[in-house]
């Protein structure tokens, strides 16, 4: 097994890691809004929150020698189902290749944020 830490997304919030690699597949921890550089949350809407997930995903991917395109599947979490539309938007361009999917909605999420992502992918050789 190999553990997956990179500066570039956000450090973990508890005893667990950012992603470990097993077997040729990445397996992700849950990214949420932080931002990387100034350990916050900034922006304030579903749009942008999927923004810089998506992003931190990017990070943890690229660390582990992966990629969006080579995302088996995302478990996604949303604070609220009426945010799943502009969720969506943001969402299908980073995963273009439209991996398999669950998304369900919670009652509350880390730092109250509005979504969270995990993904499997996936890992070069």
């Amino acid at each position: 097994m190999k553990m997956i830490a990179t500066e570039k997304a956000p450090k973990a919030l508890g005893p667990y890691s950012q992603g470990c690699v097993h077997g040729g597949i990445l397996y992700s921890a849950g990214q949420i809004a932080i931002n990387p550089r100034t350990d916050s949350i900034e922006a304030q809407d579903i749009a942008g929150q999927t923004e810089q997930v998506c992003k931190n995903l990017g990070e943890v991917l690229a660390a582990a020698g992966s990629s969006f395109d080579k995302v088996l599947k995302t478990t996604c979490f949303l604070s609220d189902m009426g945010d799943f539309a502009a969720f969506n938007e943001v969402y299908a361009k980073y995963f273009t290749s439209k991996p398999a999917r669950s998304c369900v909605a919670v009652k509350t999420l880390p730092k109250n944020v509005l979504c969270e992502v995990e993904v499997i992918a996936a890992v070069e050789d």
